[in-house]
């Protein structure tokens, strides 16, 4: 029998399939699973760097689930290939085959982050369709993987004033992954090497160097 997934309720494992399809279509289409103690962190990469001379930065994509408090798990899938059970709707079917990507060696930590300042989720989203709009408007015609590339990075990685100088890929991934609710503040957090983006629906973690307001944080103790 395959390995499964068992959520607490239907409408959670619909909002963790909803989440799976979202991350099939940005970055590399995987997502790491992680469940313990009755919650599920579902984490994607919508930007990860592909070698040393990739300037894309390290941008991951956090949402948590409530399961069955049994359940325990930590493996990584492509995200399209979780697919709802025949017989249970409180089910979903891993594949028999995981993942192994580079982003899932980097791990954000758990306490001592400390709240730098406040983005409105409009600005998010309107900054988010910029970058979109910037992206397609700079490829050439039938471009290749490395030109794309090298256009995602000069757009999505550049820190933006306007996000308190959060690269625009932030903004991107809040807004691809449904994270975005017009009415309320994203709260941004440093800690370590990492910055990290607080909406209700999900967390969206940096790694790296962030200008936050007028002051540069850079990684310290960070592996390279």
């Amino acid at each position: 029998m395959s390995q499964r997934l068992i959520f607490t309720e239907a409408a959670a494992a619909a909002d963790a399939l909803t989440f799976a399809g979202r991350t099939a279509r940005v970055g590399d289409g995987a997502v790491r699973l992680q469940a313990a103690g009755g919650t599920l962190v579902m984490t994607s990469a919508p930007f990860a760097p592909r070698g040393l001379l990739d300037t894309t930065p390290t941008v991951l994509a956090m949402r948590t689930v409530p399961v069955d408090p049994e359940l325990a798990c930590d493996v990584v899938i492509e995200a399209s290939e979780l697919i709802p059970a025949d017989d249970d709707a409180t089910h979903l079917v891993l594949p028999e085959v995981g993942l192994s990507p580079a982003w899932t060696g980097v791990t954000p930590p758990r306490a001592g982050w400390v709240q730098t300042a406040t983005i409105a989720a409009s600005v998010l989203a309107a900054r988010a369709q910029w970058g979109i709009a910037a992206v397609a408007e700079a490829l050439p015609d039938d471009p290749g993987e490395d030109a794309v590339r090298s256009v995602r990075a000069s757009v999505w990685g550049v820190p933006d004033d306007t996000l308190e100088g959060l690269p625009l890929g932030v903004a991107f991934a809040a807004f691809t992954l449904g994270f975005i609710v017009d009415d309320e503040d994203g709260i941004v957090r440093t800690g370590g090497a990492w910055t990290r983006l607080t909406l209700r629906r999900g967390h969206v973690l940096l790694r790296g160097p962030a200008r936050i307001g007028m002051t540069d944080v850079r990684a310290t103790g960070a592996a390279a």
